[in-house]
This record gives structure tokens, C-alpha cells and sequence, in this order.
């Protein structure tokens, strides 16, 4: 008789089987005007496309800035369920919270937003809906990524910046132990629904930010428009809506095209092009304790980063003044004091910036630099001394227009 001993089959000291899989990720990026006018079937129409026969549950997160602006928005949220509660039911009155780096940065609001979700026996299958800048999504989608493993999530974003850059991407984050998006997740949402009647409302100020992004975008991918951006600088400068409105279209096509088919959505490598101009804009907002708005560290980072390229032979002498020139028509003034900051080693503070940039990717550095206007090069080292001498040139640059 055999036995069980018997059939037993050794096995080698190493041993593997492969697990594989692919999971596929799509979602809507509308835009519309009056998206809670009861006549607008958008937002609906979005919630209910999988699932056409029940009552969605649904809970907001509003940025209380938002509501400064539009003070109507949470009756017009109440009118809009009311008029579809055939297929929507408002859980809980909208939750406000503060936007900017604050809500990123202390965790009570984080612990805020879970308790709700408790409280509010908020599901998978049920919605989270951010309501807010892009500081406030990263949070918003944060708590939704890792409540239950997962719940869905709609973003609203209500800032130039958020609808046009952070608001379409797969990434979630809050700050930590001084560290930028130390903590965070890459989930995509559910759905971004865009309203232009929200940027309407904004400060010239945060409007302004907002169109960094915009020509970070058209330096490394699409030259034409950067030509587009040139020639309709002054009416940015103004905020005219039809240039508005495609500037923040077109900046948002092209950031999902880079995420959706640059091959690495999910950042398993260490190359970053959309952060070009990024690693002198995340230490230049710690180091001012976020007073400067990101788009405006972002608009710096790009002509640091531009003039460096001149210097390495990179590009032509002189493209590093039409990209600042464009810049500065759209609003944006190119220097700050803290990069004159310097720490006890004598070295300027601000080259921290690389070194925090590198532990972030990885270990390896990989920083995105221009080739030519609409196309962008990776590089794995960068000379310090260079970079010095590019700071000195901006505030060189800056002196002398004042």
C-alpha cells in the first residue's frame, strides 16, 4: 500500500512560481459648466454609469475656501439631490476642511475625514467626492484609497493647477516628518469632473499659479504649445475665459497622455518628466513654509532649471529668456529671497532640494532637463557649482528688472 510518505515529491532549495496579472484603469475627465445646476446630468450620469438601478450613497469633502468663493455651493449640492434621488442619496451634510498645505500637513484632519467614514458606514461601493484644490484632493483621495482598501472617488478640482495637472493624475499624498507626499498612495479616481465655473471665482493670484504647469508641460511635450502659450500670453495675463479654457484642456490632455502612455503610471521607475522644475519647487515651499504658492515654486524651478541647461550646452543660448519671458507676461515673478538662504556648511539651502529629490525617486537621481523647447532629457548628475551660478543669474535677472 502506498502511503502518503511515499508520494511526497522533494523539492529543491529554491523554488518559484510566478504570479501574473494586469489590471486595467479608466475614468472619465469631463468638463463642463454649473456641474450642481439641476439640469446638468454630468455628475449623475457619471456616478450611476455602472450600476444604472440603485441609490448611489454619496459623501463630500469640501474645501472651505471653495465655499468663501461660491457661498450657494452646498444648497445647490442639496437642490441637485433632491431633484436626483432616484439614484443619489446625500449621506451626511458636507464635511468642510481646511485647503492649502495645512490639510496635508496636519493629521488631525486626516483622522477627521476617516471617523466620517466611519460614522457614515461610507463602503466600497459608495463615493467620496473632493471638493477643492489640489492639496485638498491629495488628502481627500488619500483617506478614500485606504479606507476599506479602496473607496471611490470623485475629485472636483476647483483650481487652475488641480484641473489641469494634479487633479487628472493616479497620485495621493500627505505630508510627513517634513517630507512632501511622504505618505500617499498611486489609486486613480473614479471620475474628475471639472467645472469652469469654479476657476471663475479664484484670486488672480491663484489663477496665475495654475499656468506654470502649462508651460512645464510645453517645454518637455508639445512645442506648439508653447507657441499657443506665447501668442495668448496677454490674454492669459487677463484670465480671458476661452484662452483659459483651452490652456487648461490642453495642459490636462497632455499630462494624461504622459501618465496614460509614457509607460510608468505608477512611478516603479525613478524618470519623473512631469516634475520638471520640481526639485528646487518642493524645497523652495518647505523652506518658506508653503507661503509661495506651488505653481509660483514651480515657475522658478523651470527658469533655474532652463538657464542650467544653457549653461550645460543643453540649449540655445537665449531659450532660457523666452521661457521666462513667457512667464513673467502670464503673471509670474521669477525669484524668491529664500535662494539666497544658506545653511551651516555655507551652500546654498536650496540644493538640499536635489539630494531629497533623489531619496524620493529611489536612490537614483533622475532629473528632467530640456533638450529643445517641446522636449525634455534625463539626467543623473547634476553640477552643483552650474546650478549655483543659475540661481545667481535669476537674481542677477530679477535685480535688474527692479
Amino acid at each position: 500500500m502506498t502511503t502518503l510518505v511515499d508520494t511526497i515529491v522533494p523539492i529543491s532549495d529554491t523554488n518559484t512560481s510566478w504570479q501574473r496579472f494586469t489590471v486595467s484603469y479608466a475614468f472619465p475627465v469631463s468638463f463642463t459648466q454649473g456641474l450642481f445646476d439641476v439640469e446638468n446630468t454630468l455628475f449623475r450620469n457619471t456616478l450611476t454609469q455602472n450600476e444604472a438601478g440603485k441609490v448611489h450613497r454619496v459623501a463630500f469633502f469640501i474645501d472651505r475656501g471653495v465655499l468663501n468663493a461660491c457661498p450657494n455651493l452646498i444648497q445647490h449640492i442639496h437642490n441637485y439631490f433632491d431633484a436626483h434621488s432616484s439614484t443619489l442619496s446625500l449621506i451626511a451634510e458636507p464635511m468642510l476642511l481646511p485647503g492649502g498645505e495645512i490639510i496635508k500637513s496636519d493629521l488631525t484632519h486626516l483622522q477627521t475625514m476617516q471617523s466620517q467614514v466611519v460614522e457614515q458606514h461610507i463602503d466600497r461601493h459608495s463615493y467620496i467626492v473632493g471638493i477643492g484644490g489640489g492639496a485638498l484632493l491629495d488628502a481627500v483621495g488619500f483617506v478614500a484609497a485606504t479606507s476599506h482598501r479602496g473607496i471611490r472617488h470623485i475629485r472636483v478640482p476647483t483650481t487652475v493647477l488641480a484641473q489641469n495637472d494634479s487633479g487628472v493624475g493616479v497620485k495621493n499624498g500627505v505630508n510627513l516628518y517634513g517630507q512632501k507626499n511622504y505618505l500617499g498612495s498611486f489609486t486613480p479616481p473614479f471620475a474628475v469632473l471639472n467645472d469652469y465655473e469654479f476657476i471663475e471665482q479664484l484670486s488672480n493670484r491663484d489663477k496665475i499659479a495654475g499656468m506654470a504647469e502649462a508651460v512645464k508641460v510645453a517645454l518637455i511635450r508639445d512645442a506648439g504649445f508653447f507657441r499657443w502659450l506665447e501668442a495668448h500670453a496677454t490674454a492669459l495675463s487677463e484670465f480671458e475665459s476661452t484662452a483659459m479654457q483651452y490652456m487648461i484642456r490642453r495642459c490636462a490632455e497632455l499630462h494624461m497622455r504622459q501618465i496614460g502612455k509614457g509607460g510608468d503610471p505608477f512611478e516603479f521607475g525613478s524618470a519623473r518628466p512631469l516634475d520638471y522644475g520640481h526639485w528646487s519647487a518642493h524645497r523652495l515651499e518647505s523652506m518658506t513654509n508653503y507661503d509661495i504658492r506651488h505653481g509660483e515654486a514651480v515657475a522658478i524651478g523651470i527658469a533655474i532649471d532652463a538657464r542650467y541647461a544653457v549653461l550645460k550646452q543643453l540649449i540655445e543660448p537665449g531659450t532660457e529668456e523666452r521661457i521666462c519671458r513667457l512667464l513673467e507676461t502670464v503673471g509670474f515673478t521669477l525669484w524668491h529671497a529664500a535662494l539666497l538662504r544658506k545653511n551651516n556648511n555655507n551652500t546654498l539651502t536650496i540644493l538640499q532640494g536635489i539630494s531629497e529629490f533623489r531619496e524620493h525617486l529611489g536612490g537614483e537621481l533622475c532629473i528632467t532637463l530640456l533638450e529643445s523647447i517641446g522636449k525634455g532629457i534625463e539626467v543623473h548628475e547634476i553640477d552643483e557649482p552650474a546650478m549655483v551660478k543659475a540661481i545667481q543669474w535669476l537674481h542677477s535677472r530679477q535685480s535688474q528688472l527692479a
